[in-house]
């Protein structure tokens, strides 16, 4: 493909959060496929908004993540054209925030719907799309789902697009390094003395068991991404657990972080580090969940607990996304 030709559109896909209190019931709706919650579930989730300030920074933060990566794609093609033609300094046409790339976002369960960004991206006449959801390791439940909102959009919107799906990039090296070097930064919080003992806890969001039955990949690449990190950082004690089970009757992946604290607590150990390795961005069920949660806790048995600072708009997970994106074209041709 010549990138001189045409614009190479991304789509960041992921979850969704509301904007505001008021929008909670019909976020929630969503979710649930369009069957209302019970009221006293409303009120109980919308109390951990207000923990967290009222609403999620998940939309402020993928839009900064969408930006920087399209800031990042551009840089690097000017840059590569700068060197096939010999020049030592930047071109007066290598913008980087009007190359050939441009990044959208699409949410799977509230405004920008993953099918208004794709009407958009139709409009604006781009023609080849890398497909990227902010989920590093697969499952049918969760990227795959995001994939065929996607397709959907595709069916009915007829844009005559090229797409290419990025199923997963969960041992991707810049991935795992821009990890390990979060779980250092964080291991830095804890006294010299101690910092030896602590027990890190690498954490992601839980899904129904049954899917086990289905041989969907996402725990084994959990344990991939957790290797890998692991590898980075030497020798270090850990754990893994799953959080923020849904509320359903069904059996949900495990261990639960709860149990490990108990378990570690039990044990005499003080110093806990948790590390997100299933999420890459600050939303309710890192400042929620973690932050408030887990802390109390992990407090009422004793126990010193820290968090791992999520990716967010970190240069290098930034420069990750982007070796995936380049990596998926290339596979494309």
């Amino acid at each position: 493909m010549d990138l001189n030709c045409e614009t190479t559109g991304v789509l960041l896909m992921t979850y969704g959060s509301p904007e505001s209190l008021e929008d909670f019931e019909a976020y929630f709706t969503d979710i649930r496929g369009g069957r209302k919650p019970p009221p006293e579930l409303v009120e109980e989730i919308k109390d951990r908004y207000r923990l967290i300030g009222g609403k999620s920074p998940l939309l402020q933060i993928t839009q900064d993540q969408a930006r920087a990566l399209q800031e990042r794609l551009n840089a690097r093609e000017a840059g590569n054209k700068e060197q096939a033609i010999g020049h030592r300094e930047k071109a007066p046409d290598s913008d980087a925030d009007h190359g050939h790339f441009r990044v959208y976002i699409g949410m799977r369960h509230w405004h920008p719907y993953i099918k208004e960004t794709f009407k958009k991206i139709r409009d604006e006449g781009v023609k080849r799309l890398v497909a990227l959801a902010l989920a590093p390791q697969y499952s049918r439940q969760s990227v795959g789902a995001y994939i065929q909102k996607v397709k959907e959009a595709e069916a009915e919107l007829d844009g005559h697009i090229r797409i290419s799906y990025v199923e997963s990039w969960h041992t991707h090296p810049l991935f795992l390094e821009a990890i390990a070097r979060h779980v250092k930064k964080a291991l830095d919080r804890f006294p010299s003395a101690v910092r030896d003992q602590v027990r890190i806890i690498f954490t992601a969001h839980s899904l129904p068991e049954r899917i086990l039955a289905e041989n969907d990949p996402y725990p084994h690449q959990l344990q991939q991404t957790v290797s890998g990190v692991v590898k980075l950082l030497g020798l270090v004690h850990w754990r893994f657990a799953y959080q923020s089970q849904g509320r359903t009757s069904e059996k949900w992946l495990g261990p639960r972080v709860e149990e490990v604290l108990e378990e570690l607590s039990a044990k005499g150990h003080r110093e806990v580090l948790l590390a997100p390795v299933g999420f890459v961005s600050d939303h309710v069920e890192i400042l929620y969940d973690i932050d408030i949660l887990f802390k109390n806790l992990a407090a009422s048995k004793g126990i010193h607990l820290e968090r791992m600072e999520s990716l967010n708009t970190d240069p290098l997970f930034i420069e990750a996304l982007a070796s995936v994106v380049r990596e998926r074209m290339k596979d494309e041709g």
